[in-house]
């Protein structure tokens, strides 16, 4: 579905702050923001499971941000950690959830989104390279020719195409030193951070893809939702108040999440 991957690019200088020079394997957290995820979360999670079998040390926790289903069940009898986060909204959940955790590399992964087999190591070779963050490209489970054509839009390396559906890791010292995600914003926080770190140094996107669920695309019809993503996305660079973002997405998108 997606093009072949760009000659790799030159390994850049590597900061020692980012572990560029440790020759150890970096442990990892897999943090997943949830809320009301009940008809995938067991799927998930045996999926990561299974990629991660030679993995004793890595972590996957669920950051439960108040589910009404069996979604804190459900992850916990799929053998991950759970937690429930005080406040509701992915950016407070993803920020608890990494201050319940300890690997040196953090990797944000929505509930509905897949990576690639292999992809602890394509995070440890990107730490190896002195990148300190980065975002895989973006594929949908769904062959709709748009979707393809936004899942190839992904590679180019431009903020507006940056979303948290392509997962995030992050060192976690970095983290750190940007504080965190923006819990004061209900609707980007994922660009906002994206834009964050940058600032800090390179950001990798990584020649291989997560695959993400169609199914709201699918729920709202492609071009009408790609439509109001792209107007609010707009009004966000404008500069428009979060609450009146949320207000439209909440009239215009049919979900029950935000």
């Amino acid at each position: 579905m997606l093009a072949p991957a760009p000659v790799p690019l030159p390994v850049p200088c590597v900061p020692a702050r980012f572990g560029g020079t440790d020759t150890g394997l970096a442990t990892v957290s897999i943090i997943i923001p949830a809320y009301n995820e009940a008809p995938g979360i067991e799927r998930l999670l045996a999926y990561l499971r299974q990629a991660t079998a030679e993995e004793p040390d890595l972590e996957i926790v669920v950051v439960d941000g108040g589910s009404t289903d069996g979604t804190r069940a459900l992850a916990r009898q799929a053998g991950a950690t759970v937690v429930r986060s005080l406040r509701k909204g992915r950016a407070a959940q993803l920020n608890y959830g990494a201050s319940q955790t300890g690997g040196e590399i953090l990797y944000f992964l929505h509930a509905d989104s897949y990576p690639p087999p292999g992809f602890v190591a394509d995070l440890r070779h990107a730490r190896r390279q002195g990148y300190g963050s980065g975002c895989y490209r973006l594929a949908f489970d769904h062959g709709h020719w748009f979707l393809r054509f936004s899942a190839w839009c992904t590679r180019l390396p431009l903020l507006v195409v940056r979303f948290g559906d392509q997962s995030l890791f992050v060192q976690r010292e970095l983290f750190a030193r940007v504080g965190g995600f923006r819990e004061d914003l209900l609707l980007l926080e994922d660009q906002e951070i994206v834009r964050r770190l940058r600032a800090q140094g390179p950001f990798r996107v990584l020649p291989r893809a997560v695959t993400t669920s169609a199914r709201k695309y699918l729920d709202n019809g492609v071009f009408r939702l790609q439509a109001a993503f792209t107007l609010i996305t707009g009004l966000y660079w404008l500069g428009v108040p979060q609450p009146r973002l949320a207000r439209l997405y909440r009239r215009l998108i049919r979900q029950d999440k935000l």
